[in-house]
Formats: structure tokens, sequence, C-alpha cells
């Protein structure tokens, strides 16, 4: 009877931990913000500012755009297509409160419903330590009690410093001559530049997308999309341009779906970070392909 009581608390107890060491990756820092760290990565995240990402490190490298201005900094996430909604951005997703919760190895967020669109949408955070990632998956619930058609996406702000990559046919990418992409290496390379006017291409994409500011290498990993599949006017692939040496929009999207009232959406995006200093083009191409 002893042993098996001794066996019993030991089982407890090893499952406290691995629970203990699993929560370690996710802290909370106070003032609604959260700490999600694997490896050498670290990434802040705010739930009272549309639960949006603030930070997301290589170390002590900060990749993400710091600019302390409305709608140029941090990674945030909108509802496709815009044509829906236009501008501002919808305040119950971009810039509400989220209720956030930490159940065992993950941070959920979750929004308030815009009266607008009548849409719930939910972040889910999570690592994936063997792959030194962070997968971020977005949800987006029906709450209304119409049928409605609505895409994932996803929009991470970067400094207008660097190369932006990806796989995609040169012809393919619109509005043609709005930037100046080269193929190469088996990607589109665009060199950011700077001119007074904002700009926005679209293009079929691979199911990745990446910057490189020099130093570091951020990817961006998602479900393919066949060029049928995003929504009105929209695409898998999209990069904006702010005017002037400011910040660029490194933005990406799922399929447009048909969801019933009270159907849910799901869309999973994998966040790498990598050093890339001194690293030719070719081998960071081989390397994003990689990864998984």
């Amino acid at each position: 009877m002893k042993r098996t009581i001794t066996l019993l608390m030991a089982t407890v107890w090893m499952g406290c931990a691995t629970l203990f060491a699993a929560n370690q990756n996710i802290k909370e820092l106070g003032e609604s913000k959260y700490l999600i760290e694997v490896g050498d990565l670290s990434m802040v995240v705010n739930a009272a500012t549309g639960g949006k990402i603030l930070s997301f490190k290589y170390k002590d490298q900060e990749i993400i755009s710091q600019l302390n201005r409305p709608e140029q900094f941090g990674s945030t996430f909108w509802t496709s297509p815009q044509k829906e909604w236009n501008w501002p951005p919808v305040q119950e997703y971009d810039k509400r409160p989220y209720k956030a919760e930490l159940k065992d190895d993950k941070l959920v967020l979750t929004s308030e419903v815009s009266s607008r669109l009548g849409f719930r949408i939910g972040k889910e955070f999570t690592v994936d330590a063997k792959r030194k990632a962070i997968v971020v998956t977005y949800s987006i619930k029906n709450e209304s009690n119409q049928t409605k058609k609505v895409a994932p996406w996803e929009i991470t702000r970067v400094a207008n410093e660097g190369q932006i990559f990806f796989d995609a046919p040169l012809e393919g990418i619109t509005p043609a001559g709005l930037m100046t992409f080269e193929k190469k290496d088996g990607a589109v390379w665009y060199q950011t530049d700077e001119t007074n006017a904002n700009r926005k291409i679209n293009a079929d994409g691979k199911g990745w997308l990446a910057y490189t500011n020099g130093s570091l290498m951020l990817v961006k990993k998602f479900k393919d999309l066949d060029i049928s599949q995003p929504a009105p006017e929209e695409a898998e692939i999209q990069v904006y341009v702010n005017r002037g040496k400011t910040y660029i929009e490194l933005e990406s999207q799922g399929a447009y779906t048909t969801l019933e009232p009270g159907q849910s959406l799901v869309w999973p995006v994998k966040w790498f970070l990598l050093p890339c200093d001194g690293m030719a083009a070719k081998k960071m191409v081989k390397k994003v392909k990689k990864l998984k």
C-alpha cells in the first residue's frame, strides 16, 4: 500500500512538474501584457490593445516596428475582405481589450463581437519547442444569425529597411511596376526603398513570407492557397509600404470561408526568427523552405 501511494505521489509530482515547465514558456507581465519564450525567441502580447503582438525578438534584437503612432507598430489581425469595413480598422478587433486566459501551455485571447460585422476573433499562442517557433492560431466565429463569408488576415509591421522575399511568379505581382521585385534564388525579392506615396501589392505565394533586416530573418509559415481561395480583391500575400522611411506591412491571408451562424474557422501561422548576418540570398531561401 505504501509503495502504491509513493508511486501515485511521484506520478502526480511528475505531472505537475511537466505542467509547470510548460507554463514557463508563457508568463504574465502585468498591465494585460504576456511574455512568450522559446529558445532564444521572445514575444510580447498586449491583451488590452487589440491583442496586438508588440515585440518579437531574437535574444535582444527586435524585428517588429516600434513606432509610437497608431496603425504603425506591432502585429495585428483583421477580417478580410477590407471592403466590408473599409477604414479605420474594426475597433473590437484592432484596439479594444481582449479577454485573456492562460490555459496550461496556451495563451488564449478573445475579442468582443463586432456589432457591425458579427464576428468574434480568437488568438491562441503556443510554442513549438522542437522547431524553436511560436505558433499563433487565429479563429473567426460567426456570432450573427446570418450566413457570412470571411477570410483571416494577419498584418505585421516592420521597419522600412531591408528585404522582403517570398515564392511567387514575378508576373503575378500586381499592380505591376508599383514596387521593384527581382526574381532570384528561388524567390522574388523587394529591396525596401522610399517614395512619397503609399504602395501595396498582391501576390499568390507558396505559404510563406519572409523579411530580413540584414542581421535577422523573420519567417511566417501558413497554409498555401490556390489563386481562387482568397477573398475578393485580396491575396494570399500582400506587402504595404507606407510613404517615406517609416514602416512596411507584411500581410498574409487565409481562405475565404463560408460560416453558418455559430461556426468558426481556424488559421494557424508559425513565426520563426533566425540570425542571418552575412548569409547569402540562396542560403536564406533554402533555409526558409526547410522550416516546418
